[in-house]
C-alpha cells in the first residue's frame, strides 16, 4: 500500500507515495515517468534521456517564434533556457530532501499537500492532451501538403484534404492506444534528439544547395509578437515532470546539476540553430511548422517533412496512455482492468482529440498555448512554489529568495500575455 505523505511542514521528510502517474510530452517522458528502483544509469544514459526528453516538435515553431518577436527575440530564448534550468536545479534541491521522491506530483505533495499534488497532475494531463492533438494537426498540415487532394462529401459532410489525413492518422494510431505494453513501442520512438539533429541537416541543406538560400534579413524586433515568441520559446523547455526520475535513475545521483548543464546548453544551441537557419531561408513569411515552406521536389526537404511524420505516429499512443490510465482509475474497480474498458476509453481519447484537432486546426496557436498556459505553470512556476515551501528559504528574505520572486512574477506577466494572445488568435481563425 502506499504510504500518504505527512506534510507537517516544509522541512519534515515524509514518506511519498509511489504512485506510478504517467508523463510525457515525448515518448521519453513517458518511459521516465514510471519510477524505478533501479539506480544503474551512468551520467551519459542521463543526458542522453534528457536530451530525449527535452528535444520535440517544438523544433519546428523556433522559427515562427523568432519571426514573431524578431532577432532580439533570441535573448528572450536564452534567458527562458537559463531560468528553465535554474528551476531544474531548485526541483534537484527539492528531491535532496527526501530520497523517496519518484515523480513530479510527489514534489507537489510534499511542499502543499494533496492540493499539490492534484495542481501538477492536473497541469501535465492537460499538457498532454494539448500536445496530442497538436501532434494529429501537425500531421495533417504537412501530409495535406505533400499529397493535396480535393474536397469530396461523406455523409453530407465535406471533408477537405487537412480533415482527411487527420483522420485517417488518427485511424493508424488508433490500435496502438488498445495496447497493454508499449515497452517495445517505446524503443522505437525513443529518438527525439536524433530527430532533431536529422530536421536540422536536413533543412541547412535545403538552405545552402537546393536553391532556397539565407538571404532573408528580417527585423531587429516585433513588439506585438514577442508573447508569442514567448510562449514558443517555453514550450521548448517543459521536460521538468521527467527530472525526478532521471534524478532517481542515476547511478550518481550528484552529477545530476552537470546533466542538466549538458542538456539545456546542447538543445538551446539546437534550437538556436534552427531559429536562426529558418527565419534566414523563409523570414516573415515562415510558417508556424517550418516545414510546410520546403519545397517538396527535393530530397533532403522530404527527408526533413518524413522524420517530422514518423515521430508523432510513435509518440501519440506513449503520451495518451497515461491519460487513459487516468480515466480508468475514475471506474468502479470492476472496470479498470478489463480489456474492453481499455479499449472503449482509448477510443473515446482518440475520438476526442480528433473533434478538436479539426475544429481548432492551428498548430502555431495551440503550441503557443500550451508553452504560456501549461509549460511556464509546470517548468517555471511550480518548481520555484515548492522549492520555496519545502526548503523554508520563504521565511527569510535573501538574494536566492528575492531572485526566485521575481522570476515567479515575470513568470506570470508570460503566462498571462501568453495565454491572453493565443486564445485571441484562435478564437479569431475559428
Amino acid at each position: 500500500m502506499s504510504e500518504k505523505l505527512q506534510n507537517n511542514s516544509p522541512l519534515s521528510v515524509p514518506l511519498v507515495s509511489e504512485w506510478k502517474l504517467g508523463y510525457s510530452i515525448d515518448e521519453e517522458k513517458f518511459i521516465a515517468s514510471q519510477p524505478s528502483d533501479k539506480n544503474t544509469v551512468s551520467f551519459f544514459r542521463t543526458c542522453l534521456n534528457g536530451l530525449n526528453a527535452i528535444s520535440g516538435v517544438g523544433i519546428l515553431s523556433v522559427p515562427y517564434a523568432l519571426a514573431s518577436g524578431g532577432w532580439l527575440s533570441l535573448a528572450i530564448l536564452f534567458s527562458i533556457a537559463a531560468v528553465a534550468f535554474y528551476s531544474g536545479i531548485l526541483m534537484k534541491r527539492c528531491m535532496e530532501k527526501n530520497s523517496n521522491i519518484r515523480t513530479y506530483p510527489d514534489i507537489g505533495e510534499l511542499a502543499f499537500g494533496k492540493t499539490g499534488r492534484l495542481i501538477v497532475s492536473i497541469s501535465m494531463y492537460t499538457e498532454l492532451y494539448l500536445v496530442s492533438i497538436g501532434f494529429l494537426i501537425l500531421e495533417g498540415d504537412n501530409l495535406s501538403n505533400l499529397f493535396p487532394i480535393e474536397e469530396f462529401q461523406v455523409v453530407g459532410l465535406s471533408i477537405g484534404s487537412k480533415h482527411f489525413f487527420v483522420i485517417l492518422v488518427a485511424l493508424i494510431i488508433l490500435p496502438t492506444i488498445w495496447l497493454d505494453n508499449l515497452s517495445l513501442l517505446s524503443y522505437v520512438s525513443a529518438s527525439g534528439v536524433f530527430a532533431s539533429i536529422i530536421i536540422i541537416l536536413s533543412i541547412s541543406w535545403t538552405g545552402a544547395f537546393d536553391g532556397v538560400g539565407f538571404d532573408q534579413k528580417g527585423v531587429i524586433v516585433n513588439l506585438n509578437g514577442i508573447p508569442t515568441a514567448v510562449s514558443l520559446y517555453a514550450f521548448c523547455y517543459c521536460a521538468h515532470p521527467v527530472f525526478p526520475t532521471l534524478y532517481n535513475s542515476m547511478r550518481n545521483k550528484h552529477q545530476f546539476s552537470n546533466v542538466l548543464i549538458v542538456c539545456f546548453i546542447i538543445t538551446t544551441i539546437g534550437y538556436a540553430s534552427m531559429a536562426i537557419i529558418g527565419y534566414l531561408m523563409f523570414g516573415s513569411k515562415v510558417d508556424p511548422q517550418v516545414t510546410l515552406n520546403l519545397p517538396l521536389n527535393k530530397m533532403s526537404s522530404r527527408i526533413a517533412i518524413y522524420t517530422t511524420l514518423v515521430n508523432p505516429i510513435t509518440k501519440f499512443a506513449l503520451m495518451a496512455t497515461p491519460i487513459t490510465n487516468a480515466l480508468k482509475d475514475l471506474l468502479p474497480m470492476t472496470y479498470k482492468n478489463n480489456k474492453v474498458t481499455n479499449i472503449f476509453v482509448s477510443t473515446i481519447l482518440v475520438i476526442s482529440t480528433v473533434i478538436v484537432a479539426l475544429c481548432v486546426p492551428f498548430f502555431g496557436s495551440l503550441m503557443s498555448l500550451v508553452g504560456a498556459f501549461l509549460s511556464v505553470t509546470a517548468s517555471i512556476l511550480l518548481p520555484c512554489l515548492c522549492y520555496l515551501r519545502i526548503s523554508g528559504t520563504y521565511r527569510k528574505f535573501g538574494f536566492e529568495t528575492f531572485v526566485i520572486v521575481v522570476i515567479i512574477l515575470v513568470a506570470i506577466v508570460m503566462g498571462i500575455s501568453g495565454t491572453y494572445t493565443s486564445v485571441v488568435e484562435i478564437v479569431q481563425n475559428l
